[in-house]
């Protein structure tokens, strides 16, 4: 196995993005290889087997979705009110939307854990952590809202983020929407 972590990188950015565009049963090593320009056969030089790269790539997704070190500073200053919560819901709808191929790549990923135990495990284990993660944050930070809250707005959110990512001509304008949400949920 390499160990160049810049190359490891540019390897799994380029499944992920091979992964949105042609699906799960589209990402194969030569697919990788070609999109990010290296020579054929080296993806296989980093990744054991094809459940390597899916569990890889879903790594990487979650890495490049974190916010950064500002935003979640942010969630523990200024006023723990409605108007502080629907600025950082509309800032996670704005990140996540703004890496339409690490979502459509998660998408992808849940849909073939449907097949893969191995991977349905990491990826349940990663989101119930985010989950409980996001719940804790939110209550210690004193925003308003209970812990369900936190679940609704991550059920509801998710699903905007899919239609501005798959259909956004549905809602054109969701910015009003996420107002809205926070409002009557928190």
């Amino acid at each position: 196995m390499r160990h160049n972590p810049a190359r490891r990188t540019a390897l799994l950015d380029a499944a992920i993005d091979v992964l949105a565009r042609d699906g799960a049963r589209g990402l194969t090593f030569r697919a990788v290889d070609t999109h990010a320009a290296v020579p054929t056969g080296t993806a296989s030089n980093y990744f054991t087997n094809r459940d390597d790269l899916l569990t890889q790539v879903a790594h990487r997704v979650y890495e490049r979705l974190t916010p950064d070190a500002p935003t979640m500073a942010a969630v523990h200053h200024g006023p723990r009110d409605h108007t502080t919560l629907t600025r950082l819901m509309h800032e996670l709808v704005d990140r996540v939307t703004a890496f339409p191929s690490g979502h459509l790549a998660l998408l992808e990923l849940r849909l073939e854990a449907t097949r893969r135990p191995h991977l349905r495990e990491l990826l349940t284990t990663r989101i119930r952590a985010d989950v409980d993660a996001n719940i804790t944050t939110h209550i210690d930070s004193g925003l308003p809202g209970d812990p369900t809250t936190v679940e609704l707005l991550y059920l509801a959110l998710n699903w905007l983020i899919l239609e501005r990512l798959t259909l956004p001509d549905v809602f054109p304008d969701p910015h009003h929407l996420v107002t809205e949400l926070v409002r009557r949920l928190a």
